[in-house]
């Protein structure tokens, strides 16, 4: 897996470099603002598979990251980009995944703490694969309204669904949650059944169950 790393903080941004290059990735560059990252990937050749970056970078510290984000996603759509945020921001996930949910993810920078966790996620968005915030996750379920289909879930299907939507596979939820894979497997079909996600295939069934409520998918 080969990684570019994109933040203003020299502590974090080596700090993830060290991770990511302990859990056997290559970290192929690390820059410290917008314009650098769009830089290193024009030049870099093979492209990265996976692009860390920071929401908020020089010259603003607004959104400069998810900028670059969207670039890198429309320029050179095989690469992931997984989006570091200090605050959850629900609108900054739902422009991430408008055009695509393949290959995108959006974290909290507390995640990064949890070490394995964090080289999953990326490896994850490397993949091709969508790991979402639990704590955006909880947002959208506590903002549901009452005629929404997701106050039918039980306790158990929202657990279910929070750890789908952090990337997990059904071998890691059962662990989680300390059930058998088959019961894992029970309830994520009724997630679907009740969410009316029927027609498509598994992998995205499993993205679009958390991430049409973000607004941006219908």
């Amino acid at each position: 897996m080969r990684v570019i790393i994109a933040d203003d903080s020299v502590l974090l941004r080596e700090g993830v470099a060290r991770l990511l290059t302990d859990s056997g990735a290559e970290v192929i560059g690390k820059v410290g603002d917008a314009s650098e990252l769009l830089a290193s990937m024009s030049a870099a050749d093979p492209l990265p598979d996976v692009c860390v970056i920071d929401v908020r970078m020089p010259p603003t510290f607004l959104d400069e990251g998810l900028r670059a984000a969207l670039v890198i996603r429309q320029r050179w759509p095989a690469v992931g980009v997984l989006v570091l945020s200090q605050y959850v921001e629900e609108r900054y996930a739902a422009e991430l995944i408008r055009q695509s949910t393949d290959g995108v993810g959006y974290l909290l920078k507390d995640r990064v703490a949890d070490v394995d966790d964090f080289a999953d996620a990326v490896q994850t968005v490397a993949d091709g694969g969508t790991v979402i915030d639990p704590e955006v996750v909880q947002q959208i379920l506590a903002r549901a309204p009452r005629s929404d289909p997701l106050d039918s879930l039980t306790p158990r299907e929202r657990e279910v669904l929070t750890a789908m939507a952090e990337g997990k596979s059904n071998a890691g939820i059962a662990a989680t949650l300390v059930v058998g894979q088959a019961a894992v497997e029970k309830h994520i079909g009724n997630i679907f059944g009740k969410l009316g996600l029927l027609g498509d295939s598994a992998d995205h069934r499993r993205v679009m169950a958390v991430l049409r409520y973000l607004g941006a998918i219908r």
